[in-house]
C-alpha cells in the first residue's frame, strides 16, 4: 500500500519559515519524481516545486516561489522536503505531496498539510 504522509504545516507570520516533509512508503522511490502542489481557497491546485528521480535530481519551481523555496529528497529515508523561507500571506494553502512515476502513468497524492501565513 502506497502512502505519502506530509508533516510540518502550521501557522507562521509573514517573513517566517516552515519546512514541510513527505514520507513515502510502499513504492520504489527512485522511480518517482516528487512534487509539491498547493491549493488555496477558491483556487485550483498548482505545482510549487518538483524534483526529478534521475541522477542529477534536477529541481523546478513556480515563478512565485523561486529564490524562497527549496525542494530536496533523501533517497535513504524516502522523504522529500520543502524548505519555505520569506513566507507571504499568498503562500497560504493546503500543500500536497505528489509522486509521479518517471516512465508510466502512475501518480500518488498525500492527504495535504495546511500552511497559513498571517500576522
Amino acid at each position: 500500500q502506497v502512502q505519502l504522509v506530509e508533516s510540518g504545516g502550521g501557522l507562521v507570520q509573514p517573513g517566517g519559515s516552515l519546512r514541510l516533509s513527505c514520507a513515502a512508503s510502499g513504492l520504489n522511490f527512485g522511480w518517482f519524481a516528487m512534487n509539491w502542489y498547493r491549493q488555496a481557497p477558491g483556487k485550483g491546485r498548482e505545482l510549487v516545486a518538483g524534483i526529478s528521480g534521475t541522477n542529477d535530481d534536477s529541481a523546478n519551481y513556480a515563478d512565485s516561489v523561486k529564490g524562497r523555496f527549496t525542494i530536496s529528497r533523501d533517497t535513504v529515508k524516502n522523504t522529500v522536503s520543502l524548505q519555505m523561507n520569506s513566507l507571504r500571506p499568498e503562500d497560504t494553502a493546503v500543500y500536497y505531496c505528489n509522486a509521479k512515476h518517471r516512465l508510466i502513468e502512475l501518480m500518488y497524492w498525500g492527504q495535504g498539510t495546511q500552511v497559513t501565513v498571517s500576522s
